[in-house]
């Protein structure tokens, strides 16, 4: 599997799991209000579902780039040792976020 694709697909699945949580937080602050604002809370149930499944493609991201050895012919751009390194540094920004997000929920109380 792609890297590249597991990769959109944890961030895809992070926002999913903080959607309940983050995105009522962000549209207030934004100045952006309403009752169905509340409506989001809904995705409370499925949440679970969301978090394993960011779990599971930052787990596949993360044994592609790391455990995986790289096998490229020479001379393709996945033979330079460049492209790996910013892969990992893609991986890790977009990483970190996404369990800051995942974990929003439970520090959230800390700053009410």
């Amino acid at each position: 599997m792609n890297s590249k694709l597991t990769l959109i697909a944890s961030v895809l699945a992070g926002i999913g799991a903080s959607l309940c949580c983050v995105a009522p937080l962000a549209l207030l602050s934004l100045g952006i209000g309403g009752a169905w604002v509340a409506t989001l809370t809904a995705f409370e149930p499925v949440r679970p579902v969301f978090i394993g499944m960011a779990l599971l493609f930052i787990g596949l991201t993360f044994c592609k780039l790391y455990m995986t050895p790289q096998a490229c012919e020479p001379g393709k751009p996945c033979a330079d040792d460049a492209v790996l390194r910013k892969q990992r540094f893609i991986f890790w920004s977009v990483t970190l976020p996404i369990l800051g997000l995942l974990a929003f929920p439970w520090f959230a109380p800390l700053f009410y």
